[in-house]
This record gives structure tokens, C-alpha cells and sequence, in this order.
């Protein structure tokens, strides 16, 4: 059994392990980064890559579908799904390609192969034992289902979803949160018939209430149903199809079940709970330095409680590198995370939702919503959606939550918004570039600083 030292080994090859790894290296230490599959996890092989790439698809679908209403006349022939998965696939392959290239790039010592914590700063593979003057945990997150509920055949988790080789009649959607709104999202575009089921009293119920209902609303139009408040009971498969039972005593007939309740932390079996590791239901307990209950073990991204957001994952594999190194870096504001649901239309936040601002300043919170009706580039997408700004008492803007097509795009000056504390008064002045959907932020900065332009405060 050998034995071979790093500065730092990384367990994991996901957004937070390779990021920790790529800037470890930049900052002069030596890196072993072990994986067990495919370098790019999650997110580049079975999650936010190849979901947008099926989700552009849907959207060109639609525009063709719809583009009559542009004045251009096209004719859709439908959906050719093989030629849609080539399409998403080869994204995937280039951007993996990319990664291995950075790999050798920064000189980071890649191993293949399923890791295990054996204690210390220790991790074993294929009998080779890897051991760091720090060890980081980056096992990522895997798709969950409910008690009984046995994912198979027509019953699949987004893993599936992502490759099936034909679009679906009806499909029933078990969970509204960011997947199931997205998957219901591609499906309806594709023509399939869609209905979501969700537990809790609205979509995407972890957004301020403005969103789930903007988001409610056009999905009503889109004719996707969804079924809020109520719990699933069962699902029964034939041949043909799925039955799945409500707790009202509703049954829906589909070609497929998708599960979508979320993701749980990939921690089992690496030995963490053997080694000592302080766990709180399966996930890794950490500090706000992301220190775990050992010494010299940290732990990123989908195994720490919180977002399970690739772009967490990420900005905390740096945080990890540079605490490493000395440079005391700032700790990661789990607040101050954008998020992006990439439905049609898109759902993006960063901060806090209204009913957070008021449990944490009281009933002084004044809050502005900005309608897109008065956008020009908005209108001139033809989307409707709302720019919603909370804000502290006599303090900053601390919560922005935006509805609309392509509002993901706006997220990057929302979140500087909010993480450098910016006051109304700091956002009313600067230039909007017009015609943008960027002037949505604009104006609504410029009403809450008490001088509105196109609306009427």
C-alpha cells in the first residue's frame, strides 16, 4: 500500500472539489484531486448543463411554434429528440473536454477511482492511500425520492429525464421546486401534456410569494397544471403507463412519473461517520469557515447544508484554497447566493424574500415592484414578468427577486447590489443601458429612492 502526500486531497471532482483544486494549484500547492466518475459532476454532466441545453431547445421550439407573432412565418414539424440530445450532449463533451485540459494545465494530480475517509487527513483508493496537510469533502448530492416510492421504469429522477430518446404525452411532475418547474418547463414546449404536484402551498415555494405567483400565473397560460397543497400518496405502473394517487383522492394517469423532491447529500458510504465526522442528516456539519468537526477537514457545496447550487459549490471550493494558503478570504454569505429557476419565464433572487425581511427588521420593510409591461426590450420579447426590491429599514436593499424571460441575466447586478449593501440611492444614478431588461433594476431602484420615472409611485 503506498502512500502519497499533497497539500491538499480533494474527495470529489465536482464544482466545489475542482474549483478548490484549479485555485489550490494557482496559489502554489500540490493537489490530488480523486474522482470517482466524470470530472465536472453533477452540474456538467447530469444537471445545470444539460437541463439549459434541453431548455434553449424548448425555447427555440416555442419561437418557432409562435412566430407569427413576430411577423415571421416558419412551419414546426416537431421535436426530433435524438437530434436535441446530440445537440445537449455535445455541449457536455466539450466542456469536460475543457476541464481535463485544466487539469493538466495547473499540474493537479487527477486520480480515478472511488474514494474512502480512513481518518485523519486520509483518503483510500484501490488500496493507494492519499494523504494531505488538508483534505477537502466534495461528494456532491444525488437525486432523492419519497418513503416507498421506488425510482424505475416509468417512475425516474432528473438523471433519466435528461436521456430519454422520446418526448413523453403526459407526464405528472412530483415536486415544484426548481427541477420539476424546470422539467415541466421543456416537456410543455415539447407538447407534452404536464402536471405538477406539489406538496407545499405553491411553486418554487423557497422564493418570496411574488415570484411562485408570477410564475403560477404564466403557467396557467402555458396550460401546464399544476396541483399545489396536496400530497402524494402512490404511484402504481403497467405496462402503458402510471398511476399516481393523491392524498384527495385524485388519481392521474401518465406516461411517466418524474420525481422531483430534491437532492440529498452524497455521504454515505465514504466513511465520513467511521472517521468522525459531526453529521446532521446525512450532510457534513461545518463552521462558517467550512471546517468540519476534525482538524485540517473541510467540507463544500451539496454536503453542507444550504443551497444546493453548483455556483455555491464553487465559490466555496476558492474559499477553501484560500483559507488554505493564509489569505483569510471572506466567508461565503449563504444571502448574498444568486438563484435562478431557467423556466419559461425565468425565476431569479439573491437575499432575502419579503417574509425573511420581516422577521429579521420588523414591519419598517418597504418593498417595490417594478411590472415589465413598462420594459421596452421586455415587450419587445414579448414576456411579462415583475423586478421586486425589498428593502431594510433606513439601510440597504437586502432582497431582489425578478419574473421574466432571460431574467437570469440580470442576477449578476442584482447580487452586486446586494452583497455590497447598496442604498436605492447608490443604484438610482447609474446608467442603465436602453432598450435592456437591465433598466427593469433601474427604475425600480430609482422609485425606491423617491424618484420615479415611468411608474407611478
Amino acid at each position: 500500500m503506498t502512500d502519497t502526500s499533497a497539500d491538499l486531497v480533494i474527495l470529489g471532482g465536482g464544482s466545489g472539489g475542482y474549483a478548490a483544486a484549479f485555485r489550490a494549484a494557482e496559489l502554489g500547492l500540490s493537489v490530488t484531486l480523486i474522482e470517482k466518475d466524470k470530472l465536472g459532476g453533477t452540474c456538467l454532466h447530469r444537471g445545470c448543463i444539460p437541463t439549459k441545453a434541453l431548455l434553449h431547445a424548448a425555447e427555440v421550439a416555442d419561437s418557432a411554434r409562435d412566430s407569427e407573432q413576430f411577423g415571421v412565418k416558419t412551419t414546426f414539424d416537431g421535436v426530433d429528440i435524438g437530434g436535441v440530445n446530440k445537440y445537449k450532449d455535445s455541449i457536455v463533451s466539450r466542456l469536460h473536454k475543457g476541464l481535463q485540459g485544466l487539469v493538466k494545465a495547473h499540474k493537479v494530480n487527477l486520480v480515478e477511482g472511488t474514494g474512502t475517509f480512513v481518518g485523519g487527513t486520509t483518503v483510500e483508493v484501490d488500496g493507494t492511500r492519499y494523504t494531505g496537510k488538508n483534505l477537502l469533502l466534495a461528494t456532491g448530492s444525488y437525486s432523492k425520492t419519497l418513503p416507498g416510492l421506488d425510482l424505475g421504469g416509468r417512475i425516474i429522477a432528473s438523471d433519466e429525464a435528461l436521456n430519454l430518446d422520446f418526448i413523453p404525452e403526459k407526464v405528472v411532475v412530483l415536486g415544484g421546486g426548481v427541477i420539476g418547474v424546470e422539467f415541466a418547463s421543456v416537456w410543455a414546449s415539447f407538447g407534452a401534456e404536464v402536471t405538477i404536484v406539489e406538496a407545499l402551498p405553491r411553486l418554487v415555494p423557497n422564493e418570496d410569494e411574488f415570484a411562485s405567483k408570477q410564475l403560477e400565473r404564466a403557467f396557467r397560460r402555458r396550460k401546464i397544471g399544476f396541483k399545489t397543497g396536496v400530497k402524494f400518496t402512490g404511484a402504481k405502473q403497467t405496462d402503458s403507463g402510471v398511476s399516481v394517487s393523491l392524498e384527495s383522492g385524485e388519481t392521474l394517469d401518465a406516461d411517466l412519473l418524474l420525481v422531483a423532491v430534491g437532492r440529498g447529500p452524497n455521504s454515505a458510504g465514504h466513511g465520513y461517520e467511521e472517521a468522525g465526522v459531526t453529521m446532521e442528516r446525512g450532510f457534513v456539519r461545518t463552521d462558517e469557515r467550512l471546517r468540519t468537526s476534525l482538524p485540517n477537514v473541510y467540507a463544500v457545496g451539496d454536503i453542507v447544508p444550504g443551497l444546493q447550487l453548483a455556483h455555491r459549490g464553487f465559490q466555496q471550493g476558492i474559499f477553501v484554497a484560500e483559507e488554505i494558503a493564509g489569505l483569510q478570504p471572506r466567508a461565503v454569505d449563504e444571502a448574498g447566493i444568486p438563484r435562478v429557476t431557467y423556466s419559461h419565464p425565468e425565476v431569479a433572487s439573491v437575499g432575502l424574500t419579503e417574509a425573511q425581511a420581516r422577521e429579521q427588521y420588523g414591519a419598517e420593510v418597504t418593498t417595490f415592484t417594478y411590472d415589465l409591461g413598462g420594459n421596452g426590450k421586455s415587450q419587445i420579447l414579448k414576456t411579462s414578468g415583475a423586478v421586486k426590491l425589498i428593502k431594510a429599514p433606513d439601510g440597504p436593499v437586502v432582497g431582489l427577486h425578478l419574473v421574466g424571460d432571460r431574467v437570469g441575466e440580470l442576477i449578476s447586478e442584482a447580487q452586486l447590489i446586494y452583497n455590497w449593501e447598496a442604498f436605492p440611492e447608490d443604484v438610482a444614478p447609474l446608467i442603465h443601458a436602453h432598450p435592456t431588461q437591465s433598466e427593469a433594476l433601474g427604475e425600480a431602484h430609482l422609485a425606491l429612492a423617491g424618484k420615479p420615472l415611468h411608474v407611478h409611485s
